[in-house]
């Protein structure tokens, strides 16, 4: 395995990632979504023509990219969304009246089950149930 180079040095100081865009056609719809359908905690802080869904790690900002001057298109790569138990969570959802895209797949060290937001946003429910190579818990 290649040894890993830090180009920290070289670089423009990132200090954190402080959000990752979802672009949305309609606020409303995902903010029903993210918020209500799975419950993510919105940021009570943020504003409400650019909300914020906190999910303890990473903060999804609903965009809508007309707003900016860009042509919507959805993600088509998913977030990970880590659950305690992808298949009781895909159970509650589908319930909820979300689609899954295929079976849930198990990976050997991982549960991942794909589906989409109403605007065509790639998600996923994961939970790594294996410990990694050096041992700490997942």
């Amino acid at each position: 395995m290649a040894d890993i180079v830090n180009h920290r040095n070289n670089g423009i100081d990132v200090q954190r990632t402080d959000f990752v865009g979802v672009p949305v056609r309609d606020i409303e719809r995902a903010v029903e979504f993210y918020g209500t359908t799975l419950g993510i905690e919105r940021n009570a802080r943020a504003h409400q023509n650019w909300p914020e869904f906190e999910t303890g790690n990473v903060t999804l900002g609903i965009m809508v990219p007309d707003a900016i001057g860009r042509e919507f298109v959805p993600n088509p790569w998913p977030i990970a969304l880590r659950v305690p138990d992808v298949a009781e969570a895909r159970k509650r959802l589908e319930q909820a009246g979300v689609e899954f895209h295929g079976e849930t797949l198990d990976t050997g060290v991982c549960h991942m089950a794909f589906f989409s937001d109403p605007d065509g946003n790639a998600l996923m429910l994961h939970r790594r149930y294996a410990p990694y190579a050096d041992g700490p818990e997942a």
